[in-house]
């Protein structure tokens, strides 16, 4: 595999991960139209076509890399304005590390391989690179779009900046005690979360945001332990597919050792294994894009959404502690003008906030079921489809072996 590797991602022949149901809106489309990878980074040529006035041009490119697409998403996070919005989650770091080690040990190899059965096991390993490849562009892609497709969050300056700006946004990866701030800051949010949720003098004043809640808690874990599962599921295709390679070469052997009837079915059962390897593969890329990246986008998707009800929750503690200060305040006839104006503030922040976020909630909802309904049934196409092709295959095989003998 080269250091390198080019990929087009148009409209014809392309492969990626259905993840979202998105609503087309012509005034403003973001795609990734091409994307390099590279050892050590991944540039996505960004491509926008708009009818929005705020634009210099209709149709325009830059190039971006990861590190860019994590600060937009972190100016959304630290923006108090869209703190009643569900802010996309950022697309995860490209990492081909391990696909890059397995074709690395490939080509070290033990010896023990067939010519036939290295070139085979390199094509396997080079599909499941370029595969990760294109999942990676299709994240990031998403992510945009996601964007694009909010009437809010599509009007912030950062996004505009970073779709049309053609120089480098100058932007850089954080350092180790950033990455070790922002944990020590999760694990903070975590406690606070916790305290706030059970504090008996803090209750849900909202029926509709108490049973989201509790609904957001079990889903997220039950989909973070179901992607587990899929991905489990997947490898165990990959497996099969990477197994029949040797069984496929023995037989091919076998078969060539003389020429008899008996030789002329090993010939035919390798080549019906050689045939049923590329299904078990094709199931297991299927499987993958269709359920386990759906999984594990919902799964940070709905983190996401925790996300916003937590700070829903900041909200309406920092509420509740302002109608103590106020309740103190008039108790001792002192600073009542300002006590009540910082409560005011509070509760028009959290009722604004309430209103952004209960509507966010539902969006999520309708979102989030459009799109696996849509996925578990193109799965289940597919995997029907490839049954048959399996099936078809071994009566295929038995006919012709029967009338060999």
């Amino acid at each position: 595999m080269d250091d390198s590797q080019d990929l087009f991602v148009g409209e014809d022949g392309r492969t990626r991960s259905v993840t979202v149901d998105l609503y087309n809106d012509s005034s403003l489309q973001v795609e990734i139209s091409d994307a390099v990878s590279e050892r050590d980074k991944v540039k996505f040529t960004v491509h926008t076509k708009t009818n929005l006035a705020h634009f210099k041009k209709t149709e325009f490119s830059v190039v971006r890399q990861h590190e860019e697409f994590i600060w937009l998403h972190d100016t959304y996070l630290e923006n108090e304005d869209y703190a009643g919005i569900i802010i996309p989650p950022a697309p995860p770091r490209p990492d081909f590390e391990a696909s890059r080690e397995k074709l690395q040990k490939l080509g070290e190899g033990d010896g023990s391989m067939t010519r036939e059965e290295f070139a085979k096991m390199k094509q396997e390993l080079e599909a499941e690179y370029l595969a990760i490849f294109k999942k990676t562009v299709a994240m990031h892609e998403v992510f945009l779009q996601r964007l694009a497709m909010h009437p809010i969050l599509r009007r912030d300056h950062n996004f505009y900046v970073f779709l049309e700006y053609d120089q480098d946004l100058s932007v850089r990866g954080k350092n180790k005690k950033e990455i070790f701030g922002g944990f020590l800051k999760n694990i903070v949010k975590s406690a606070d979360e916790a305290l706030i949720t059970s504090m008996s003098g803090l209750k849900e004043v909202d029926d509709f945001f108490d049973h989201e809640r509790t609904f957001l808690l079990e889903y997220h874990i039950r989909v973070k332990d179901s992607s587990l599962k899929a991905d489990r599921m997947t490898r165990s295709h990959k497996n099969v597919a990477e197994d029949y390679i040797p069984i496929s070469s023995a037989l091919n052997v076998l078969g060539t050792q003389e020429s008899s009837a008996i030789s002329r079915s090993f010939i035919k059962l390798a080549e019906l294994f050689e045939k049923l390897r590329k299904v078990e593969g094709r199931v297991a890329s299927d499987e993958d894009l269709k359920l386990s990246d759906l999984l594990r986008y919902y799964m940070r998707d709905s983190q996401a959404a925790k996300d916003l009800l937590y700070r829903r929750a900041r909200s309406l503690a920092d509420y509740e502690n302002a109608n103590k200060v106020l309740d103190k305040a008039r108790m001792k006839n002192k600073d009542v003008k300002q006590a009540e104006n910082h409560q005011l503030v509070c509760c028009q922040k959290f009722e604004k906030l309430s209103d952004s976020a209960k509507q966010e909630l539902i969006d999520f909802k309708v979102r989030r079921v459009a799109a696996f309904r849509k996925n578990l049934i193109e799965l289940t196409e597919l995997e029907l489809k490839h049954a048959k092709a399996s099936l078809l295959l071994l009566r295929n095989c038995l006919v012709s072996l029967k009338m060999d003998h």
